[in-house]
């Protein structure tokens, strides 16, 4: 992966360099400026399009590892839908925002799982 960054940096580097030469000629010979510059554009456009889609290649994905540290002994406890007291399995849990929600199977009330106080 470094490899192909390192590539597409010289690439990148001749091709604004081509269209900096392009864009100098242009001003030397007045019957071909208009293609000249539309060709510096061009190459210029690629350059930029080089440089976005290494950086996009080369982006690595970021892991993101919770560790839940527990005081005591921890016990799982039935989950049960508040409108109608159907058993809920684990696996119908849905993350959205961070919030654990859950869609009963037996009534199809959704509501947030919360924990409730020991004490």
């Amino acid at each position: 992966m470094r490899v192909l960054a390192v590539l597409g940096g010289v690439a990148a580097a001749v091709v604004f360099f081509f269209a900096v030469i392009f864009a100098l000629a242009a001003s030397y010979s007045p019957e071909v400026t208009a293609s000249r510059l539309l060709t510096s554009g061009i190459l210029f456009v690629i350059g930029l399009a080089i440089i976005v889609g290494i950086y996009y290649i080369s982006r690595k994905p970021k892991t993101v590892i919770q560790r839940l540290e527990v005081s005591g002994r921890m016990a799982a406890s039935q989950i049960r839908c508040p409108n109608c007291g159907g058993s809920i399995s684990a696996s119908e849990i849905k993350i959205t925002s961070g919030v654990p929600y859950v869609k009963c199977p037996y009534c199809g009330t959704t509501f947030e799982v919360t924990e409730e106080p020991k004490w």
